[in-house]
C-alpha cells in the first residue's frame, strides 16, 4: 500500500467535492497532470481506475487518493450501479509518496539546536494518508463527505468556507487512521516511549539505568532506537529538551537565570549557561535581553 506523505503546515486545502451516480456502462474521466488530489471513495457498487500502470478495484468502502502529478483513466466501465463521493484537494506544502506502510513518517524531532531568528517559526510534521485503503470507519466518512457536498451550494455565504475547511481536515484524520492504527516498529515505539519518560521527568535526576527501568527496556537498545529514529542519544534528547524549555522560562517569567537552571533540572547554573551557549550560541541573559523591551 502506498502513503501519501503531506508535510505540514500548511494545513492541505479543500477545493471542491459533490457526490455521482454512475450508472453500468459509465467510466469514470481520465485526466493527466491536473494539479490536484483527487479523494474518491465509493459507497455503492465498483470503480476500475488507473493511475499510471497500477489498477484500482473501488468497491463499497474503499477511498482512493489520485495524485496531482500523475494519469488516471478507467480500466472498464462500471457493471453495476455505482455511488461515490469525491474531493478535490491541494496543498502548498512539500508531499511525496512512500511505499512502505509500516515505515515511520519523516521525524522532525532532534537534538539539533533551533536557530534564535526561527525560535517562534512553525515546527513541521508529516501527515500520512492511505493512497488506497479500505475504510474501517465508513459512516463517519460518509457523513463528512456529505456534509461537505451540501456546503458548496453555500459557499458563498460568509463563514461556510471556513467551515469547509474545518470539515476537511476531519476527513483527512478519518483517511489517516488507517495509517497511524497501524502498530509501529519496537524500535520507534522504544524510542517515542523513551522520549516521553524524558519529557514529562526532565526536571529530575535521571541516568541510562533508572531510565531503563522505567520503560523496561536496556539502556543500549533504548539509546539504539533513540538514535536510529530522533538522530540523538537520550541524553542528548534531554539536554536540547531542557534547553528549549528553559527559553520558556527566559521569555515567559522574570525568574533568575538560577533559578531557570533549577526549574529544568540543571543543578548548577554556570553549566547550564555553557550547555545553553552551546546550542544557542549565546548566554541565556542574551537570549532574554534580544527579546525584551529595549
Amino acid at each position: 500500500m502506498s502513503i501519501i506523505e503531506l508535510t505540514v503546515p500548511p494545513l492541505p486545502h479543500y477545493i471542491i467535492g459533490g457526490h455521482a451516480d454512475m450508472p453500468p456502462g459509465r467510466k469514470h474521466p481520465g485526466r493527466r497532470s491536473i494539479g490536484l488530489f483527487d479523494l474518491i471513495f465509493v459507497i455503492k457498487g465498483c470503480l476500475f481506475i488507473s493511475e499510471d500502470d497500477r489498477h484500482y478495484e473501488l468497491r463499497a468502502g474503499h477511498v482512493l487518493v489520485l495524485r496531482p502529478d500523475a494519469e488516471h483513466y478507467s480500466t472498464k466501465a462500471c457493471e453495476e450501479d455505482t455511488e461515490y463521493y469525491w474531493a478535490h484537494f491541494h496543498t502548498l506544502g512539500e508531499w511525496s509518496v512512500a511505499e512502505d506502510p509500516l515505515a515511520p513518517a519523516r521525524m522532525h524531532d532532534s537534538a539539533e539546536p533551533v536557530p534564535v531568528d526561527e525560535q517562534f517559526s512553525p515546527r513541521p510534521f508529516v501527515k500520512r494518508l492511505p493512497q488506497y485503503a479500505k475504510i474501517a470507519n465508513m459512516t463517519a466518512l460518509e457523513h463528512k463527505l456529505q456534509q461537505l457536498s451540501s456546503m458548496s451550494f453555500n459557499d458563498h455565504i460568509h463563514g461556510v468556507r471556513w467551515k469547509q475547511q474545518l470539515a476537511f481536515q476531519e476527513v483527512i484524520d478519518l483517511l489517516s487512521a488507517s495509517v497511524e492504527a497501524r502498530s509501529p516498529t519496537p524500535a520507534l515505539a522504544c524510542a517515542e516511549k523513551a522520549a516521553s519518560y524524558l519529557r514529562q521527568h526532565y526536571r529530575e535526576d535521571i541516568t541510562a539505568q533508572s531510565l531503563g527501568e522505567a520503560i523496561n527496556f536496556h539502556p543500549v537498545y533504548i539509546a539504539r532506537c533513540m538514535q536510529r529514529e530522533f538522530g540523538c542519544a537520550p541524553f542528548d534528547y534531554l539536554l536540547r529538551f531542557r534547553i528549549q524549555q528553559a527559553k520558556l522560562l527566559l521569555l515567559q517569567t522574570d525568574l533568575s537565570v538560577s533559578r531557570v537552571a533549577e526549574e529544568v533540572g540543571f543543578n548548577q547554573s554556570a553549566y547550564f549557561a555553557t550547555c545553553f551557549a552551546k546550542f544557542e550560541g549565546l548566554s541565556p541573559r542574551q537570549y532574554r535581553q534580544r527579546f525584551s523591551l529595549k
